[in-house]
């Protein structure tokens, strides 16, 4: 191990992470890091990043334009010269003859190669920081890339509201770009002190209508936040923080009536063929294990109650929900959805599914069972979605991602609403259309898109901003991150809520 290995490659101060070191000495002497990694493609993958030492700063190496000025025993001249900064050195030193060289010439890149080589690759060994694994340096530099570009496009945040206090702790390194959110009461003195030039992060069915209203009137970027598609082993509607989220400086994917950043996305397209390849990886993944946005599905296939009969799953939803509100055209309630469904198909077994918040007391979409067993063979509150899914013939939701998911399975599914997956050619769409969506894609494409490039995840363990896989990878084990008491409490009110409307029902 160098010292200036330990100094170049460092991993940012995410609040509250504690990562594995990655940065040491090779076992029995042996060649450090991958054997591929060569000095070039180190250097160019450093440059193409802008990664290496402090990179987290707003004055760091790659963003500065002036002279840096160290001794010639200090690394960041080396970490300088990889960025093809001027170098001023004082004294001798190992690195001090960087200094002599013309930034870019062919003479200074065959001794920065040399330097790269000597510093940075022998000697060294890398370790993943998620999991204390060997790996390459070119990964771990893939690995410091992805996380420069969430703090370049956090940097503009000057203020975050809507967020309850118990989702903060998971939020905030996700938002995080080189020092603590600023996470602010939604009060309109509190939006007026900020400067017209500012962006703020909003989770807008959190904040008092007022305070929305002049929000989005107002001069700043509105960077909107929601939950993620692999969210957490437990219900939102439970207080289990999400270890997931979107953040979209145009709209949000639910909502229909405007342009978002995952529609723009992926009407354009982008994906290369290394993000097709591991977007079926992971669908095989989740499907395999049943991974659904609020946890692992597990337990027998369910059996099909209408033996041969065309099954079809109707999923429900919160009928409040901004999803549902935006999303949902002129359908917006559970009962019609299933009354709809069944006048469509006469003759088939539908499967009801309510949304868990709703039958957990939380949320409003309760169909009286009685009402509900007009139009459904079966009521099934407690499957795993996923298993229900892979019953299913066929899936019917307004916006539901259940839909989404049941893709992932390679199911039929109709959507009766806008959601974001509609559009694409992968779905039969009773909703309306929307011009923007002017194109067909792969279920890979797709997959890549929404789950891949458009969300941020959070390593519940090492508390790292993470892959997807990490994240499932997590998940599958058991990691969870709850505040048990805070849970059991929401559940005995949901409980308490269920039981009234019960009560006042049969009076």
């Amino acid at each position: 191990m160098t010292a200036a290995a330990s100094a170049i490659f460092i991993v940012p101060p995410f609040p509250g992470a504690t990562p594995h070191g990655i940065v040491r000495s090779p076992v029995n002497g042996a060649p450090a890091g991958d054997a591929a990694a060569t000095a070039t493609e180190l250097i160019k993958a450093m440059r193409r990043h802008r990664i290496g030492g402090a990179f987290w700063q707003g004055d760091d190496i790659w963003s500065s334009t002036g002279v840096v000025r160290a001794s010639g025993d200090d690394p960041h001249l080396l970490l300088a010269a990889i960025a093809g900064r001027p170098i001023d050195a004082s004294g001798d030193g190992a690195f001090a003859g960087l200094a002599r060289l013309t930034p870019g010439s062919v003479e200074a890149e065959a001794a920065l190669r040399d330097h790269v080589v000597r510093h940075l690759i022998d000697g060294c060994a890398f370790a993943d920081p998620f999991t204390g694994e060997p790996i390459g340096l070119i990964p771990l530099v893939e690995i410091l890339g992805g996380w420069r570009r969430m703090i370049d496009a956090n940097r503009p945040i000057a203020a975050a509201f809507g967020f309850a206090h118990w989702k903060r702790d998971t939020v905030d390194p996700l938002l995080w770009a080189g020092q603590p959110v600023p996470f602010l009461s939604a009060s309109t003195s509190a939006l007026r002190d900020l400067p017209p030039d500012a962006s703020i992060a909003l989770w807008k069915a959190r904040v008092p209508a007022a305070f929305l209203a002049e929000a989005e009137a107002g001069p700043w970027r509105i960077m909107e936040v929601e939950d993620g598609f692999i969210r957490s082993s437990g219900l939102g509607a439970d207080c289990v923080p999400p270890l997931s989220i979107v953040v979209d400086d145009l709209g949000v994917h639910y909502d229909a009536s405007r342009a978002n950043r995952l529609e723009e996305m992926l009407a354009e397209g982008g994906t290369t063929a290394d993000d097709l390849a591991r977007a079926r990886r992971l669908r095989d993944w989740l499907v395999r294990e049943g991974v659904s946005k609020y946890g692992v599905g597990t337990g027998s296939p369910l059996p099909r109650e209408g033996g041969d009969m065309r099954h079809l799953l109707v999923v429900g939803q919160v009928e409040d929900d901004r999803s549902v509100l935006f999303g949902g055209g002129a359908l917006r309630s559970n009962l019609e959805l299933l009354r709809r469904v069944r006048e469509q198909a006469p003759e088939a077994w539908i499967v009801y599914r309510p949304h868990p918040d709703v039958e957990a007391g939380h949320r409003r979409g309760a169909i009286p069972t009685d009402v509900a067993r007009q139009f459904a063979d079966t009521i099934d509150p407690g499957s795993p979605i996923s298993a229900l899914i892979a019953m299913a013939d066929e899936i019917h939701v307004m916006t539901s991602l259940a839909g989404f998911e049941a893709l992932l399975q390679d199911k039929q599914v109709t959507t009766h609403g806008m959601p974001f997956f509609a559009g694409w050619g992968l779905t039969h769409d009773l909703g309306p259309s929307l011009p923007r969506r002017n194109r067909n894609l792969s279920l890979d494409e797709l997959m890549a898109t929404v789950l891949l490039r458009y969300p941020r995840y959070l390593d519940p363990v090492t508390g790292l901003p993470c892959t997807a896989e990490i994240l499932v990878m997590r998940l599958l084990s058991g990691v969870q991150r709850q505040n048990v008491a805070l849970v059991l409490l929401r559940r005995l009110v949901g409980w308490a809520k269920r039981a009234s409307a019960q009560f006042v029902g049969q009076r």
